[in-house]
């Protein structure tokens, strides 16, 4: 009787160990369609960034995480500490080296970068590019701000803001791909649109707070006229809002400034700052990932593109822009 029970017991745990590892089997090598879009943990995504202590990336990195928590991967952060190319570069170097399954990049330098960008693609591991471009090199898309169009919008509302008369300047960061396309879609529409308005200078605010400040003043200074300054990005906002509270005290003054920091969102919150052009950031970071899970699954489909010729992904991707004023301010805090 006894050797009976255990013959069954042998054979239950048997058929159960079996059917556990046919279960198993099946969801490891089962198609997508079986187990939807799901990686595997030991499936490591990098998201590079640069100055990565800016607020800025918070909502970028959100994106790359949910996309990771979705697809079941693990994704990591690095960043250059400084606004610093070579840094960057050897970051993404040391990237390369774990040989990650994929990698998203915001380009610090859209020319210094290409070769290390290159690199990484000759060792099959998948690049896309985010919120900062690198023309020229084979990174499979990029994901960002239609920044030469954002330009135009921030031409649009400052002329509408000054009455569509007056003498304006831009704070930008000379030789960073996205500052320039803003600054030339803003220079385009003043000169093309607005007969009666004048961008008097651009000027580097090296995308400092306090260097900032002092080119606001020193704009003002040599421009007694000026009536706004269109800020390419966050962190220079500040300080351009400083030396206008403290030089145009009483005085109409527009700034319009560019993505959705606390500084910012304050400044407009208190009138100091007009308005703010926000970035999709968000989905830079999902989509990024949703792109690199599909490289290296090779779950793409190679098409026509926007460059004529066959890609495995959209080249080009338009993240969205809103308009941030006093009116709408309030929904672009971090909830």
């Amino acid at each position: 009787m006894k050797k009976t029970l255990l013959v069954y017991i042998l054979l239950i745990s048997a058929f159960a160990l079996y059917v556990l590892r046919y279960e198993y089997s099946s969801e490891a090598n089962g198609s997508w369609e079986d187990r939807g879009l799901r990686g595997d943990i030991g499936e490591t995504y990098i998201m590079i960034t640069f100055q990565s202590g800016l607020e800025y990336w918070k909502s970028v990195l959100k994106g790359f995480e949910d996309a990771g928590d979705t697809l079941g991967v693990t994704v990591e952060y690095r960043g250059a500490t400084r606004y610093d190319p070579k840094e960057q570069t050897t970051i993404i170097e040391q990237a390369i080296a774990r040989k990650p399954a994929g990698i998203a990049i915001s380009a610090i330098d859209p020319q210094s970068l290409i070769p290390v960008i290159n690199k990484a693609l000759d060792a099959d591991i998948p690049v896309v590019l985010f919120d900062a471009d690198a023309p020229g090199s084979r990174a499979y898309s990029f994901l960002g701000t239609d920044n030469y169009q954002a330009g135009v919008t921030a031409a649009d509302k400052m002329a509408e803001l000054m009455g569509r008369e007056g003498e304006v300047a831009v704070l930008t960061m000379p030789g960073q791909q996205n500052h320039e396309e803003r600054t030339q879609g803003f220079r385009d529409t003043i000169k093309q649109q607005y007969p009666s308005m004048k961008v008097v200078e651009v000027a580097d605010g090296h995308g400092d707070v306090m260097r900032s400040r002092d080119e606001a003043m020193r704009l003002m200074k040599a421009y007694p006229k000026l009536g706004g300054i269109f800020v390419t990005e966050a962190t220079g906002a500040a300080g351009v809002g400083e030396a206008v509270q403290n030089a145009k005290a009483g005085e109409p003054f527009q700034i319009i400034s560019f993505d959705t920091n606390k500084d910012t969102l304050d400044m407009i919150k208190s009138g100091t700052i007009s308005a703010t052009i926000a970035q999709g950031t968000w989905n830079m970071g999902y989509w990024s990932l949703q792109y690199l899970f599909h490289l290296h699954h090779q779950l793409t489909v190679p098409a026509p593109s926007s460059s004529d010729e066959n890609a495995p992904l959209p080249v080009k991707v338009d993240t969205g822009i809103s308009v941030v004023t006093r009116s709408n301010v309030d929904d672009y805090y971090a909830k």
